[in-house]
């Protein structure tokens, strides 16, 4: 059936739950390259029978064929569009490190893509706010209180806090800290906000 597997990869998409990213389907991908490709060469081949003997009964399955082509167009750029769009999304969660179980189902190119994605990111904040930068993906939601408790869920280390004194956050340790500065720890899964 034309167009079924291009549907599919929308359908794919659409089933994942927000903010989750799928493996990249290139199967899928490769498959509805090469039925676009056998229409293509189809419609070549009847376009120049139309032409040469004058065979108007061919218009209609041309243009059925045409449509068919441009369907399975828009299907392929709103599969990779999205799939961006949710790129995008993981790095301002997660930071600029991604966890290995996302990277393993993203393409060399979406990896790429992300990479200067990053880079542009990191570029921007650097020139906002003065010597340091401010960094945007911080506080994504207005804070209503610049100290958290947090308790740590895996053994990291030293960590330096905004006046120099150094923490040693280790598994279970529970401490006071500055907001802004474990955030991405949080997002991450070494911390955890713990509520009273």
């Amino acid at each position: 059936m034309f167009c079924e597997k291009a549907m599919e990869l929308v359908r794919e998409l659409h089933r994942a739950d927000e903010g989750r990213l799928p493996a990249f389907n290139e199967d899928g991908l490769r498959q509805v390259l090469e039925e676009m490709k056998a229409l293509y060469e189809q419609n070549q081949s009847d376009v120049n029978e139309a032409k040469s003997s004058g065979r108007g009964d061919l218009i209609p399955t041309i243009k059925f064929r045409h449509c068919s082509l441009l369907r399975n167009q828009r299907c392929i750029v709103a599969y990779l569009y999205d799939r961006l769009l949710r790129i995008r999304a993981l790095r301002w969660e997660y930071g600029s490190v991604l966890p290995s179980a996302l990277r393993f189902h993203m393409s060399a190119e979406e990896m790429d893509w992300f990479n200067r994605y990053k880079k542009s990111l990191a570029t921007y904040m650097r020139s906002l706010g003065g010597d340091e930068g401010l960094d945007i993906t911080q506080d994504m939601k207005p804070p209503k209180s610049l100290y958290i408790e947090v308790r740590c869920l895996k053994d990291y280390g030293e960590f330096e806090v905004e006046d120099g004194t150094s923490v040693l956050l280790k598994k279970n340790s529970q401490h006071f800290l500055p907001r802004w500065k474990c955030e991405q720890l949080i997002r991450q899964g070494i911390l955890e906000h713990v509520l009273s």
